[in-house]
């Protein structure tokens, strides 16, 4: 009797998603059922299953437990942080905040970018713990998970409310963002740069508009985020540039980035080089395979030599910006583009000292802010919303 070999696995064609950065929903970690598909001469798809071409963006509200989230990683230059959205529709296939969709029970894949979670309530708890007589001011950065200005925050204006209760509060904070919806809080944030309580860094991963769009389907495009630089800038508003994250043989134009964030007005830099975690590795790998299928191998590979052969390090000496030879050369190109361009010549220090408990003894203080009321909170427990699949990139 001949013995029974199963049939090989064959790899599932995987269909490239207009406006998304991934197009499969890979199984999360938690999971209990793991599985692989096979070609059964049957088209289509599984009764039952959705046709991922199709799937739209489904916002779902949640109620938080707590406002603030603290940090306590040594290689961070905040205290804590907050975050007013689970996922991101703007569908960067590299973010390292995909995993964490895990502890929803989504995948880090395609439900990252298409189930995002909204905390309704956040504004009020922001509210309460700030008023407590035991809180005291800390650095604070605004969206460090997923970006505070994604698209669903045209509609929502959580992040909006947020600034508002940090504002009454003269609480300084700094945010990090790819979209330039930021420049509608201008109101908000210049009154505030004035009196040295926020910082604003922008990210711009390349100049190369392909690539962006590959990379970051529905983030905003280089020049347009070049553009906001420029108007934050020109408001006051103290801005700095990331180039993150840093990735061998793809986003190779740098200096390119640096110079022209610099004559937009970014005053500060940073970068950091990209780390695969859990189940981002399966993610990004998928990418690459599908757009850049020639230099896969070669991506992955320089990676995990630049963290001594694993595809994310722990150590927090080194787990940003990696080591190595190709870690030193990048760290020396990044050091020698700022030096040249003038940038991280001054260090943005936001003040603590403006900190006030009571917002109406905030709010007494003159010329300060707007006359605005506060928005009434919208309450949409428990309700799942739909958002149209396709959004412009604004």
């Amino acid at each position: 009797m001949d013995d029974f070999s199963p049939p090989p696995i064959v790899p599932r064609p995987v269909q490239l998603l207009k406006g998304r950065g991934v197009s499969s929903a890979v199984a999360h970690r938690f999971s209990k059922d793991q599985r692989e598909w096979a070609d059964d001469g049957w088209a289509g798809t599984e009764e039952g299953e959705a046709d991922p071409a199709r799937r739209a963006t489904q916002v779902i509200t949640e109620s938080a437990r707590s406002a603030l989230s603290r940090n306590d990683s040594p290689d961070i230059a905040f205290d804590q942080a907050i975050n007013p959205y689970r996922g991101c529709e703007h569908g960067c296939s590299y973010c390292y905040a995909r995993p964490t969709h895990s502890y929803l029970g989504y995948s880090p894949g395609l439900d990252f970018e298409t189930k995002i979670v909204a905390k309704h309530n956040l504004p009020e708890l922001l509210e309460q713990a700030l008023s407590r007589p035991t809180y005291q001011a800390r650095m604070t950065n605004l969206g460090s998970a997923t970006d505070c200005y994604q698209p669903v925050e045209r509609e929502l204006r959580l992040t909006r409310r947020v600034i508002e209760v940090l504002q009454r509060h003269q609480h300084p904070f700094s945010l990090i963002t790819k979209a330039s919806l930021v420049e509608r809080d201008l109101d908000l944030l210049a009154p505030m740069a004035r009196q040295g309580l926020v910082a604003v860094y922008v990210t711009i991963t390349t100049l190369d508009a392909e690539l962006a769009r590959r990379l970051e389907p529905r983030a905003a495009s280089p020049q347009r985020r070049l553009r906001t630089i420029r108007t934050l800038a020109e408001a006051g508003v103290p801005v700095g540039v990331s180039v993150a994250p840093q990735i061998p043989f793809l986003n190779e134009d740098m200096e390119q980035v640096l110079t022209a964030a610099a004559e937009a007005g970014a005053r500060s830099a940073f970068y950091t080089v990209l780390r695969l975690p859990w189940e981002l590795r399966e993610v990004f790998t998928e990418w690459l395979q599908q757009h850049y299928p020639d230099r896969a191998a070669r991506v992955l590979a320089r990676l995990r030599d630049h963290r001594g052969g694993q595809d994310s390090a722990g150590d927090f000496s080194t787990r940003m910006k990696g080591q190595g030879l190709w870690g030193d050369l990048l760290s020396q190109r990044f050091a020698r583009a700022c030096t040249r361009l003038g940038l991280n010549r001054d260090r943005v220090e936001l003040d603590l000292s403006h900190f006030m408990h009571d917002p109406e003894q905030a709010l007494r203080q003159p010329g300060l802010f707007d006359d605005e009321p506060l928005p009434t909170p919208r309450r949409v427990a428990g309700t799942v919303l739909d958002v149209c699949a396709e959004r412009p990139r604004y």
